[in-house]
């Protein structure tokens, strides 16, 4: 069976999250995204365990299930040198246990737990509970695994489960790298709220035996991501080196030059474009016979708010998206499946835009030193059916 997989999301206890991203809002707003199954996010922090205990059913094998939504135990782990990690956990009894032995100062006050373990050293751990480990959002600045490693066996010794890609890269990027030809890559939405413009904002497509954490793990030792999902990496707010106060793109070299200060005076950070740029070992992608595709796309509702110049959470923004799922029933379906003459019938700018995605004809203004890129897009011309819209 083919299922829609969000893994790397945050529960109310993680710093910045909305506290509204609790298991019953998260699992009808998930529905409605297309998922089938979600991470829980923060799967070490002794109160989310409990909220998911009295939240969901148990289904079995590793699976806790609200108003028909399915979720996976899982957790980000910040670690040695600030970088993330993700971990996909076999069930509630031993995330508390892991809860209580990883060494950390802050897994009571933080969902996002912090340890000085190093990358091979929480490998070791996570195996030895027989957890699902990789990377989280491999190649971002602040806290990617690459930011300090130029190996990712410098990092973990030997090979994480996964790679999970993060918003500022893609397959094409990946994997000009050709260390990372054996790892099955992960696209997640790293949610903080459960609006549908953030869950599932990125997503995996993945080929299960049925919904339980054995076949995940098994899915993943075959390789069987089907399909990644996730937005024009030049969208991702590290993408491009810029200056993280006043947001300019700044060439990496003269960044370099100038110690990473910007004349504005606000600290320039290195994107992640620059930072794979430095680490690849190959002039383009090759991609393993096993890669699948990776399908760019964009939340529907900043889709219609980008169409329309006004804002993700208005009320004519989400009225606009409420119609285009009342007639077509998942926003995935929507984005992916439904013809663009259906979805014309509904709306024909929304279409428009739609049909600029699929048929790969964007353009974008990119993101860089924290600030999301912009993807322009114009409004339907009188009886004009397509507008193409050229690239950068």
């Amino acid at each position: 069976m083919l299922v829609n997989a969000d893994f790397h999301i945050h529960s109310c206890f993680s710093m910045a999250s909305s506290k509204d991203m609790l298991i019953k809002n998260m699992a009808p707003k998930s529905k409605l995204k297309g998922l089938q199954l979600l991470g829980t996010g923060d799967g070490l922090h002794p109160k989310w365990l409990d909220i998911i205990d009295e939240s969901t059913e148990y289904s079995g094998d590793g699976i806790y299930t609200y108003d028909d939504m399915d979720f996976v135990l899982t957790t980000e782990v910040e670690g040695k040198s600030r970088i993330h990690h993700l971990i996909i956990i076999p069930d509630l009894d031993i995330a508390r246990e892991m809860s209580e032995k990883l060494p950390s100062n802050n897994k009571n006050a933080d969902g996002r737990p912090k340890t000085k373990l190093g990358g091979a050293e929480l490998l070791d751990f996570a195996h030895d509970y027989g957890c699902l480990i990789g990377p989280a959002h491999a190649f971002t600045p602040w806290t990617g695994m690459y930011k300090s490693h130029d190996s990712i066996y410098d990092c973990y010794q030997s090979a994480p489960d996964f790679v999970e890609l993060g918003l500022s890269a893609d397959t094409l990027m990946a994997d000009t790298v050709s260390e990372l030809k054996d790892f099955v890559f992960l696209t997640n939405s790293d949610a903080h709220s459960p609006w549908p413009h953030r869950l599932g904002r990125e997503f995996n497509q993945i080929e299960l035996e049925d919904i339980s954490y054995s076949s995940i793990k098994k899915a993943f030792k075959n390789k069987d991501v089907k399909a990644n999902y996730g937005l024009v990496p030049n969208l991702g707010k590290y993408h491009m080196t810029a200056c993280t106060k006043c947001h300019k793109l700044i060439d990496p070299l003269d960044a370099r030059e100038n110690r990473m200060k910007c004349s504005c005076g606000g600290t320039i950070k290195k994107g992640v474009d620059f930072r794979i740029s430095e680490i690849s070992d190959l002039d383009k992608p090759v991609h393993p016979s096993f890669r699948p595709k990776y399908v760019h796309l964009m939340p529907l509702a900043e889709i219609i708010s980008s169409v329309y110049d006004k804002g993700v959470t208005t009320k004519f923004v989400q009225g606009i998206w409420q119609r285009l799922i009342d007639n077509f029933g998942t926003e995935i379906n929507v984005l992916i499946d439904v013809s663009l003459d259906e979805i014309r019938k509904v709306d024909g700018n929304v279409a428009l835009a739609i049909e600029s995605f699929r048929n790969n004809t964007i353009k974008v203004i990119p993101g860089g030193g924290g600030q999301y890129g912009q993807i322009l897009f114009r409004k339907e011309e009188k009886k004009s059916k397509v507008i193409t819209l050229d690239s950068f």
